[in-house]
């Protein structure tokens, strides 16, 4: 598994042994960064089930300004902490050791309990495939009213299974756009204010 552009172009990445995390494929990880190219560069991005960090990594590596990562699997989080450390990735990340309903439960900007970026551009997750009950739970709590996490014009993106449907409309957030590459797909969320990702 490597790093597919940007600074560390071709830099390899380690990932957990074992079939627990399922790293997104390096041509799916392609298709995904080239609907995000407009919107990378700068962005404050949120890696959610980030597993060994690869999504993350590589949304930095593209020039995001931030990125947070969201991981409580031990064997996951030795993984990528090796991965920022051989990387030399010190400044513009936070790694949250949380399940993620409560880290998106936990208090928003402006309380001393939040150290991350204040909102986020761009949220990526891609639980395992077969905890289908946390991509409803995660995308209801993304949708919902209360939720100060999406910047305005943000965009969520879900990894699934192909032939796992998701619902069109968590909350407020409306699915925008469905790429499918083998056996994956990627489902494309934003507020309903939000312009389409295309």
């Amino acid at each position: 598994m490597r790093i597919i552009a940007g600074t560390f172009r071709s830099r390899p990445l380690q990932a957990p042994a074992g079939l627990a995390t399922r790293p997104s494929s390096d041509r799916l990880r392609e298709t995904l960064f080239n609907v995000l190219a407009p919107r990378i560069a700068g962005a404050a991005f949120l890696d959610l089930y980030a597993g060994s960090g690869a999504i993350g990594i590589e949304a930095i590596s593209r020039g995001a300004a931030h990125v947070t990562f969201v991981e409580h699997a031990p064997a996951a989080l030795k993984v990528l902490r090796a991965n920022l450390v051989s990387l030399g990735i010190t400044a513009g990340v936070n790694l949250h050791t949380a399940s993620v309903a409560s880290f998106l439960r936990k208090p928003r900007p402006g309380t001393p309990a939040f150290n991350s970026a204040a909102a986020f551009n761009i949220v990526f997750l891609d639980p395992p495939y077969d905890a289908a009950d946390e991509y409803a739970a995660t995308l209801r709590l993304l949708g919902a009213p209360s939720s100060t996490l999406l910047a305005p014009g943000a965009l969520v993106i879900a990894e699934h299974r192909r032939k796992q449907q998701l619902d069109p409309r968590y909350g407020a957030l409306h699915r925008t756009r469905l790429l499918e590459q083998g056996d994956a797909a990627l489902s494309f969320y934003a507020p309903q204010t939000a312009p389409d990702p295309d």
